[in-house]
């Protein structure tokens, strides 16, 4: 198991109370540096993110970074004056209206806007995703099978992507949809899918963990997918290349114990290429809703009952979102040290690369006391330059 290398121990996560509570929670997630696993490690060291932004300043200037500052209050004012102009609710980690299935993965989003209704939410759901250049026969295929999942008590996931996601959504308006979104629920976006997100809103529920007003970018969606895979019991593809984000929502599914499937496809047809790839490695074959019923059970056995309170914060190692939460924040200067703590941050990042490294085989490659390690991974974390991976794993941003 790899060690704790900040702490030994834990505080229990308590939700917020009041509305000064979730504006603190929100504050620090916005602060640069600060993802999921930062966010649940520091709350479980110093017990509420009051406490957490107090001390945050001088944790960092411990790891070397000076100048550095949480997100402004003003800031987050501004977000919560946003959040309410839209109509929607911020929903946090523990709170009764959390989605449940959602609390369970491996790197939970600590707070959610949610516009509509949040009951959708724990309602049984099955995801539904695909190609954006969706044939029209894969577009007639996700309308049927979300319109029968829908009739059979099933909510659909999707995120609100043109081609098979748009088709996932409008074919459910009448029996819920939940659109999860890259960018902030006040953002339509492809631009042409905004009167379908205001009928959702209206009729469903749309739920993003970034900012209000936030245009998404492309780093963006790989997060988005895990939200779409994590409020689902199954996940079904219909339509997808080879290398697609369908096919990252089907791994972080499987890598989360939901239920893979895939509609099959012809071998001349790239569209569906994703698709046979899955159903090779092990995906259950779909070809009507029948088939995801079968794979699921009932709808009736999946609704799931509110989220119970944590009694400690979670411990595991999260994925980070190192910045994308506060866009134009400028980069702290470090502050000058010794030339043997320069050289063990420089080791660090040698050793480093987009493929995750376990944390304690790292300590062993250096061959260095974690106690000198840890603040040299703090520095580079709050720095933007390394990332943190469920399972204690590591790798440069």
């Amino acid at each position: 198991m790899t060690q704790t290398l900040f702490s030994s121990t834990t505080t229990p996560l308590i939700p917020p109370k009041t509305d000064e509570d979730r504006s603190a929670w929100l504050r620090l997630l916005r602060s640069r540096g600060v993802g999921p696993q930062t966010f649940f490690r520091l709350m479980g060291e110093h017990g509420s993110a009051a406490a957490v932004l107090d001390v945050l300043p001088g944790l960092a200037a411990r790891a070397g970074v000076s100048q550095y500052s949480a997100a402004s209050a003003e800031d987050i004012a501004a977000e919560m004056r946003a959040g309410r102009k839209a109509g929607a609710r911020l929903l946090c980690f523990g709170d009764a209206a959390y989605p449940p299935r959602l609390a369970d993965i491996p790197d939970p989003p600590p707070v959610l806007w949610v516009r509509g209704d949040p009951q959708h939410l724990a309602r049984a759901a099955v995801a539904i995703v695909g190609a954006r250049n969706a044939s029209s026969l894969g577009e007639r295929m996700a309308r049927k099978l979300a319109q029968d999942l829908g009739a059979a008590g099933f909510v659909t996931v999707s995120g609100l992507a043109r081609g098979i996601d748009a088709a996932v959504h409008g074919a459910t308006l009448g029996t819920g949809t939940v659109a999860v979104l890259a960018g902030g629920v006040d953002v339509a976006y492809p631009s042409e899918n905004a009167t379908l997100l205001t009928r959702i809103a209206q009729q469903g529920a749309v739920v993003s963990e970034q900012p209000m007003g936030l245009n998404p970018q492309a780093r963006h969606f790989p997060r988005r997918n895990r939200i779409v895979s994590g409020l689902a019991a199954g996940l079904v593809v219909v339509e997808a290349a080879a290398r697609s984000g369908s096919l990252i929502t089907a791994r972080l599914a499987a890598e989360q114990g939901r239920e893979v499937m895939a509609v099959p496809g012809h071998p001349f047809d790239a569209r569906a290429s994703g698709c046979n790839l899955l159903l090779r490695d092990g995906a259950t074959l779909i070809r009507s809703a029948d088939d995801v019923i079968e794979a699921l059970g009932p709808a009736s056995a999946r609704a799931s009952g509110p989220v119970a309170v944590p009694q400690q914060a979670r411990g595991d190692s999260r994925p980070e979102v190192s910045g994308d939460n506060a866009p134009g924040r400028k980069t702290p200067s470090r502050t000058d040290r010794p030339d043997p703590l320069r050289d063990h941050a420089a080791a660090i990042m040698a050793r480093l690369g987009p493929t995750p490294l376990p944390e304690d085989q790292l300590i062993r490659d250096l061959a260095l006391p974690a106690t000198q390690v840890a603040p040299m991974l703090m520095e580079l974390e709050l720095d933007g330059r390394i990332q943190r991976h469920a399972g204690g794993m590591v790798s440069r941003t």
